[in-house]
């Protein structure tokens, strides 16, 4: 049932995830850096507000009473955004992150309370459900790049709020089968129980007027969320050192660096629906055997690899650990990381084997993507399947919320990045191939270079994972 929920819910998403920086560059008159700066906040208010949602679904409201709250949200701010107003897109946007960065956290723990830390099936359900995630990423970036052709942006949001509706009527449909497992609010009864709500509640409520003035301010909110990381990565840093439990305590140091490593590849991978859209836009032939293809198919490349190599994989793993072959954590990421470079790598590549006009040929974007992609499952599902191995069980829900919080950061950085490259006046790739190729050239060392980092620290790494 989580993965059909997970589905729906994926779908609005998608849709605001693969349009934003089109819609507000074509319909509401921004500029290339101020669309990949509104796409940075967009993510980084997303994945950040996870923390909170991983702490307020534990201890004031349950899982699946703040995720259809959420999901409700959701279809509230698609319906405002499709009004097609400035107005419209700061309030519907408020609404909509303060419900989908609150209920992600939500879905996966409702998952990994299903399993003991020591189920080795942990990994597999997360890949599965995170296949199911990518089906809606699919159904979502179709239909909302069939309309882009048409530039019909209300129609696009309009079936946002279909996606997420589904998703609240398949939650209320198997409420009793949602329920939560061992959390501080469910050893909580009658006043405890009502008071801890009451404050869910009021957090929900205020939320909304909150970011729809920080999205008004947009390059003060972006230098303060990069503060709020870093606080919270400090904090992190002290709760790990003072833990009292020597074996945890390792496990949470383990986590601190693969988070790290992690930060790295998001920064890159967050770059899709921002700079390398606008890169994909003004610089790559985007038709295929003369088929216009839409921008948000692009990102179908990412849907499709995720969809059938995740349950793939899950099986590949489980064959290869039956062989006793070390398919291990560090080794996982360390190889994300590089495969995440030499996706980055077949940009410039192409870009130096561009036409006349200076048009890249669409297969260089495509293997970019399919590396990428291949990255991204080696490290996303894995890294959330990890937390209920790593984390002490009093620290999963706010452990889980900080893994996702640096997403948010690395939208921050992918909006710095995707800015760096002024879209030129008359159009022409030409002017901008020069300024792209030096910039992925650079993400791409960047990346290889922490690969290899964290897989030089690999037997390090088992060690303290293993609590020794």
């Amino acid at each position: 049932m989580l993965f059909m929920i997970q589905v729906f819910a994926t779908l609005g998403f998608a849709v605001l995830q693969s349009t934003l920086v089109l819609y507000g560059t074509r319909r509401l008159g921004f500029s290339n850096d101020q669309a990949a700066l509104m796409m940075g906040l967009f993510g980084a208010f997303n994945y950040g507000l996870h923390l909170f949602g991983g702490y307020l679904g534990g201890r004031f409201l349950s899982n699946r009473n703040l995720f259809v709250g959420g999901m409700a949200l959701q279809v509230l701010g698609c319906g405002a955004i499709a009004g097609g107003t400035l107005a419209g897109l700061y309030w519907g946007l408020a609404l909509f992150l303060t419900g989908s960065g609150l209920n992600v956290t939500c879905l996966n723990m409702m998952l990994t309370q299903r399993f003991a830390p020591e189920d080795d099936r942990r990994e597999a359900a997360f890949l599965w459900n995170y296949a199911g995630m990518n089906v809606g990423f699919f159904v979502g970036f179709a239909v909302a790049g069939h309309y882009q052709l048409g530039e019909l942006y209300s129609t696009i949001f309009w079936f946002a709020t279909l996606g997420n509706a589904g998703a609240i009527v398949l939650a209320l449909i198997f409420w009793r089968t949602l329920a939560d497992r061992d959390t501080p609010l469910s050893q909580r009864h009658g006043a405890g129980f009502w008071g801890r709500f009451a404050v869910g509640i009021a957090v929900l409520v205020g939320l909304v007027p909150l970011l729809a003035w920080l999205l008004q301010h947009p390059s003060d909110t972006a230098i303060g969320m990069k503060a709020l990381c870093a606080a919270v990565g400090v904090a992190l840093v002290v709760m790990t050192m003072r833990h009292p439990v020597p074996a945890e305590k390792r496990r949470m140091q383990a986590y601190l660096v693969l988070m790290l490593g992690s930060l790295v590849f998001w920064s890159l991978y967050q770059m899709a629906p921002n700079g390398l859209q606008m890169y994909a836009v003004g610089n790559v032939w985007l038709n295929v055997w003369g088929v216009p293809v839409a921008p948000q198919w692009v990102q179908n490349i990412n849907t499709v690899v995720i969809v059938i190599g995740g349950p793939w994989l899950a099986a590949v793993f489980a064959r290869w650990r039956a062989r006793g072959w070390p398919v291990d954590i560090p080794l996982q990421f360390s190889a994300s990381l590089v495969l995440m470079g030499l996706g980055f790598l077949a940009l410039p590549l192409g870009i130096r084997l561009a036409d006349a006009s200076g048009h890249a040929d669409f297969f260089w974007l495509f293997l970019s993507y399919v590396l990428q992609s291949v990255g991204e499952l080696l490290i996303s599902p894995v890294g959330y399947a990890m937390i209920g191995r790593l984390a002490p069980r009093q620290h999963q829900g706010v452990m889980m919320g900080s893994w996702m919080l640096v997403t948010g950061l690395a939208s921050l950085f992918a909006g710095d990045f995707s800015g760096v490259v002024a879209q030129p006046v008359d159009g022409s790739p030409l002017t901008t191939n020069a300024a792209y190729a030096t910039l992925f050239t650079q993400l791409a060392v960047g990346s290889l270079a922490t690969g290899a980092v964290l897989l030089a620290m690999r037997p390090r790494l088992r060690r303290l994972i293993a609590g020794g």
